[in-house]
């Protein structure tokens, strides 16, 4: 008797002392215990807890999420203008015009700055100039190809590695809360759609961003669709609550920005009855990434780091509130 109550306590021990580590296993291991990170945690728990009165059902558990600046890097310049140049240089043999021709003859000589000098008009025009006139199919092979050799210019990285530990983290945490999670960007929808999933685990269908119009064509007897020079929808500021109101069909409970052109988004999804909860990443370390805001050509952060601090939104001081930043780090 004595042995069987034994072999019972042990399996008991061993049974629920696994349960009690497993619920104590930190989501967010890269976050450190501060507000950001409790303020996460809190909103997870409220709105999922059964019988609450905060309780939201899966269904409607959209959260939103900017791409350049707040799952990966965005200096010193957005890494889709880095590809653009890159097929400027690529693409250069067959356009003899582009050397006197701006922005394209200050890029073909280097000059970065000075054929960013009109802004983004100089950034529109380089990307009509070099993600058109190809299939779709063509683009998403060129663009698959890029990401997986190029390199960030001063970390020397793939651009799959300058993604935020964190906001990994963050994503993991939610859909495993049944959230479903969606990039809502104002990069090209064609350059993220086909590294989304690798990268952040987000299928291609839950991925809206800035397009240009397609045609539907026939060629050598096989229906393609062509690229054109022409933007069909720009998906920044504005234009981003349109975007979700039309491809998503639902508000978001949550979104997460890190600058003046996720505002918008921001505001709609809090704007919603019932539990809502909003999100910047304020980039403040200068020594493991760049500090910048209000001042920034890439990531300019005024409006909305006023309104966060107005309203009581979560601001995310990367210095405070990150344990490390990169993947590689973790190492």
């Amino acid at each position: 008797m004595k042995r069987t109550l034994t072999i019972f306590t042990l399996g008991f021990v061993l049974v629920f002392g696994s349960l009690a580590v497993a619920q104590t296993v930190d989501s967010l291991p890269s976050w450190n215990d501060g507000k950001a990170k409790q303020s996460i945690i809190a909103f997870v728990e409220k709105v999922t807890k059964a019988g609450s009165p905060d309780f939201v059902p899966p269904a409607e558990r959209i959260a939103v999420f900017d791409n350049d600046g707040t799952l990966w890097a965005e200096q010193p310049m957005y890494f889709q203008v880095l590809f653009a140049l890159d097929r400027v240089k690529a693409l250069a043999p067959e356009h003899p015009e582009w050397k006197d021709k701006e922005p394209f003859a200050s890029l073909l000589k280097g000059d970065v700055k000075g054929a960013m000098a009109a802004g983004m008009k100089s950034v529109v025009e380089i990307i009509m100039a070099t993600h058109a006139g190809m299939t779709t199919a063509e683009f998403e092979t060129i663009a698959s190809d890029w990401i997986s050799t190029a390199r960030h210019p001063t970390s020397k990285r793939p651009y799959t590695e300058m993604v935020y530990q964190p906001m990994l983290e963050l994503l993991d945490y939610l859909r495993a809360n049944g959230f479903k999670t969606f990039i809502v960007s104002g990069g090209g929808i064609e350059f993220m759609r086909p590294w989304s999933e690798k990268v952040y685990g987000i299928p291609p269908e839950q991925v809206i961003g800035s397009s240009v119009k397609v045609k539907f064509e026939m060629r050598e007897g096989a229906p393609v669709l062509v690229r054109l020079p022409e933007l069909d929808f720009f998906d920044d500021k504005e234009g981003k609550p349109v975007a979700i109101h039309q491809q998503i069909g639902r508000r978001p409970i949550a979104a997460f920005g890190n600058s003046d052109g996720d505002l918008q988004m921001l505001q709609w999804t809090t704007a919603g009855q019932g539990p809502r909860f909003a999100l910047y990443v304020h980039h403040t370390d200068a020594e493991r990434e760049w500090a910048y805001d209000r001042k920034s050509s890439f990531g300019h952060l005024d409006k909305g780091l006023d309104e966060a601090q107005a309203k009581g939104w979560t601001v995310v001081d990367m210095k405070q509130d990150w344990k490390v930043i990169y993947p590689h780090e973790k190492k």
